[in-house]
């Protein structure tokens, strides 16, 4: 009798532990999960920084490029409007590749987020077949020490 306790208070624990485990594993993949989330907000907090920067720098690039045309003598027609327009076209092009590049950095913390979140699921369930293979365990356990079962061992021999 005392064996059959021991085993099923052994058996309680193991399962109890597995099932700690399994959740706490899950737990770190879900705060793996909400990390790579926050760094993906912080990529687009990121791009808006730029682009206010770059446009801050732009302007100067304008004014520069308007001031130089004008100490030249010249107009701001023909040429000269032909440089800033370009400049300007150039910018757009920058700022799209600013924009496109964060968005591919942002889909790939998603994408990081999902598979954390996966893996937490594979975890916890990982540990509930561990969970059962402890009670089938156990529960086998307790028929063989109750004569239930016979082991391959005591099984008799027919001649």
């Amino acid at each position: 009798m005392v064996a059959e306790v021991a085993t099923v208070v052994l058996g309680y624990a193991q399962y109890k532990q597995q099932g700690a485990a399994g959740k706490y594993n899950q737990s770190i993949q879900n705060r793996n999960a909400q990390i790579a989330e926050q760094e993906a907000a912080q990529i687009d907090k990121q791009l808006e920084f730029d682009i206010a920067r770059f446009d801050e720098k732009f302007s100067q690039l304008q004014g520069q490029t308007t001031t130089k045309i004008l100490k030249t003598g010249a107009e701001l027609g023909g040429t000269g409007l032909k440089i800033l327009r370009s400049n300007a076209q150039q910018a757009e092009i920058e700022k799209n590749i600013m924009d496109y590049n964060a968005k591919i950095g942002q889909a790939r913390k998603f994408e990081e987020a999902n598979f954390a979140r996966i893996q937490g699921e594979v975890a916890r369930q990982t540990a509930r077949t561990a969970q059962l293979g402890t009670i089938t365990q156990t529960g086998t356990s307790l028929l063989r020490m109750g004569g239930y079962l016979n082991s391959p061992k005591q099984q008799p021999v027919m001649d």
